[in-house]
């Protein structure tokens, strides 16, 4: 063999020597993640959609990767909270949240919180869209929705509603439809669905725009929906409903449910639980939790929310600049 150093054997054990601490963590880091509990955030109180689908979710990926998966409420601000805390984290992904795309489209233009949602956060997956309704107590005089409107428009800005929260697809939708009928109604924020729902049991709100908590109520006898927001399918479970597309009006992106990690996650760390996340999504047990909770799901990969994410981003920041809810 010619031209090779009598010392080649040595030179080549050398540098393999040399080169092992410069793949070695990496590889390490994956194969030996995770070696604690993880922990996910949930963007909103306990008992919503959020807190239970995350719960759901990380009981089926903790089995897959072997540590226990922790779920913690932080509530405010539509899931701003949790995503201006997550950015503040090591990305070791030991620290997860569960947020709704509302907390990084629509809460973060209106509200202009600490983070952002293009460079601060590792997005792994969604499993979820959101579904919305417009509900009234059993015993209102609105018998549907255009009684409803029909108020509104006689009493501009008296007739009150409640939401988990400004900026999310509840609010917006309330608003897209109060811009189409040409009313005004009067909005009452709250801190996440349960508030919002007693702030209506409590007679406190002419109407709540809200999610599954609600259609909850609905099915037990408390309230009553007069429309489907945010999709244009009813709600099996809930079919005297029509959709607000029946009823003649447009409506809003439905918001998906998101699990993300900080900025500047491993990639082995990253495929480790892409993977552990995947399959507990598709697991027949969280399919049917997903099904109670009246959540459709749609699954999403990094790949496809890192794509559609900007086009989303800036549909919101006109529509909400149009419907004037953009701080000045």
């Amino acid at each position: 063999m010619r031209g090779r150093s009598p010392f080649y054997p040595i030179q080549v054990c050398v540098g393999v020597i040399l080169a092992v601490p410069f793949f070695f963590p990496l590889t390490a880091l994956g194969q030996d993640f995770p070696t604690r509990p993880i922990l996910v955030y949930a963007g909103f109180e306990a008992g919503a959609n959020t807190d239970l689908s995350a719960r759901a979710l990380a009981e089926e990926a903790q089995k897959e990767l072997g540590v226990p998966v922790l779920v913690e409420n932080k509530a405010g601000g539509g899931g701003s909270v949790v995503a201006t805390l997550l950015a503040t984290k090591k990305p070791d992904g030991y620290t997860l949240a569960v947020i709704t795309t509302s907390a990084l489209d629509t809460r973060h233009i209106v509200l202009s919180p600490g983070y952002n949602p293009f460079k601060d956060f590792t997005y792994i997956l969604s499993y979820g869209t959101g579904v919305g309704g417009l509900f009234v107590k059993r015993d209102s005089p609105f018998r549907n929705l255009q009684d409803l409107i029909e108020q509104a428009r006689k009493n501009p800005g008296v007739v009150s509603y409640s939401t988990p929260g400004p900026g999310g697809g509840q609010h917006l939708s309330a608003e897209f439809l109060a811009k189409q009928a040409k009313v005004k109604f009067k909005h009452v924020p709250f801190k996440g669905d349960a508030p919002s729902a007693t702030a209506l049991m409590g007679g406190h709100v002419d109407f709540a725009s809200g999610g599954g908590l609600q259609m909850n109520y609905v099915t037990q006898g408390v309230f009553r929906m007069l429309a489907v927001t945010l999709s244009e399918e009813r709600v099996p479970e809930i079919p005297d409903a029509p959709t607000l597309k029946e009823l003649g009006y447009k409506n809003v992106p439905p918001y998906s449910f998101v699990l993300l990690a900080p900025k500047g996650l491993p990639d082995p760390v990253y495929k480790r639980l892409d993977a552990a996340f995947r399959q507990a999504a598709y697991s027949p047990e969280f399919q049917k939790k997903l099904k109670n909770f009246k959540t459709p799901f749609v699954f999403k990969d990094r790949r496809q929310l890192e794509a559609e994410f900007p086009e989303r981003y800036q549909f919101y920041a006109d529509f909400l600049k149009e419907l004037g809810l953009l701080k000045k």
